[in-house]
């Protein structure tokens, strides 16, 4: 086929019409015409494999854009060179061309590490309290977007570097040192601070996905760590965003470190008579009962005495965090309806000693000192 000759007959039945303005149609319609052909072709994968190969479909979904702008590239690669453009017009279509290979590179290496990422991660999707998926899923969460984000610096910057105004500038600009290097590493450091605390976190693993946590004086769970901040999830349903560095520089409590199972307490007081022991066995058939329990911790002690109650420890265990608070509201619950109905002397009281008001100075000085009225009269008689 004789493009050339296609060309010059083209050229022959449209030369009325602008040059610029052929090639510029020629440019957008195989645009168009590549953008059809992949519609038409996933069309045709889903209709014949879609239900035979269901990963073919996500494949194709998720590799849709790149796919389309390689097609669309394509596509120009093969009409740019025979549209009738001017230098004034070629050129900066050309580093377009260039610019959106470059864009398409990094398009594509996001695309792989986010599948592969997805593919590892199906053989962890019960994180709620297995500790083993809790940690593969961070470190890839934590590695997968940091390396996303290094993946697209590199691909702006290299944009960026095909300009050539572009390219002086930010060689003369990190080769002077002066002011402008000093002011653009003083707003770069907290995202490479952040960006190196991820990989610190994915490495030593302070907190992990569902983690439970304590921060800034808030319980919630981690829900989310992106490349410079986690999302914590907090018991009432807000969310905090707390920069990444924060784990590495400040103190904060994590209760969910080791595994996810918690033993919570509960605090109460009781009356001197009350039978310790027959409220102990009472809190063990009752912590048995309950389908919150573990089976692993249940224990009462006797951890304090004032001068009016017994302060009593009851230590119950849980799976999880969640469990281990609705646990100890239940058995709080049910503990306070056993001493309320089947031991009411062992509810807290106030105690005080009453003395009989008689005659006799003795009876006077234990009563404290007498009224005013009374004294009067004594004085009289």
């Amino acid at each position: 086929m004789n493009w050339q000759a296609i060309m010059a007959d083209i050229d022959g039945m449209f030369g009325w019409i602008p040059s610029w303005f052929v090639g510029l149609s020629l440019v957008l319609g195989a645009i168009l015409l590549a953008l059809a052909l992949h519609r038409l072709a996933a069309w045709s994968l889903n209709r014949a494999f879609g239900t035979r190969l269901p990963l073919l479909g996500v494949f194709i979904e998720r590799t849709t854009g790149p796919a389309q702008l390689a097609l669309c590239l394509g596509a120009v690669a093969l009409v740019l060179p025979l549209a009738p453009l001017d230098d004034t017009m070629r050129t900066p279509l050309m580093r377009l061309f260039v610019v959106a290979v470059i864009a398409l590179i990094g398009w594509i290496s996001i695309r792989i590490v986010d599948m592969s990422a997805a593919r590892y991660l199906q053989n962890f999707r019960d994180v709620s309290e297995n500790f083993v998926a809790r940690k593969h899923v961070t470190q890839v969460r934590v590695f997968k977007r940091v390396t996303d984000t290094i993946i697209v610096i590199i691909t702006v910057s290299t944009a960026l570097m095909t300009f050539d105004s572009v390219r002086q500038y930010g060689v003369s600009l990190f080769a002077s040192a002066g002011a402008a290097g000093i002011i653009v590493g003083l707003a770069a450091r907290p995202l490479l601070s952040n960006l190196i605390a991820g990989l610190q976190i994915a490495i030593t693993q302070p907190i992990r996905i569902e983690d439970a946590v304590i921060i800034e004086n808030e319980w919630g769970w981690v829900e989310d760590i992106a490349a410079t901040y986690v999302v914590i999830r907090l018991w009432d349903w807000r969310r905090m965003v707390v920069p990444l560095s924060y784990f590495i520089e400040k103190p904060f409590q994590n209760w969910t470190r080791d595994t996810a199972s918690l033993i919570g307490v509960i605090a109460l007081h009781v009356d001197y008579r009350a039978d310790v022991a027959r409220i102990r066995r009472w809190l063990q058939e009752a912590v048995k009962q309950s389908e919150l329990w573990d089976g692993a911790v249940v224990n009462l002690q006797v951890v304090d005495a004032d001068s009016r109650t017994l302060e009593l420890r009851a230590l119950v265990s849980a799976r999880n965090a969640p469990q281990s608070w609705d646990l100890r509201c239940e058995i709080r619950e049910k503990l306070m309806a056993f001493i309320r109905d089947e031991m009411p002397e062992a509810l807290p009281r106030e105690r005080a000693i009453l003395i009989p008001l008689g005659g006799g100075d003795d009876a006077d000085v234990m009563r404290g000192p007498a009224p005013p009225e009374k004294m009067r009269a004594r004085a009289r008689n």
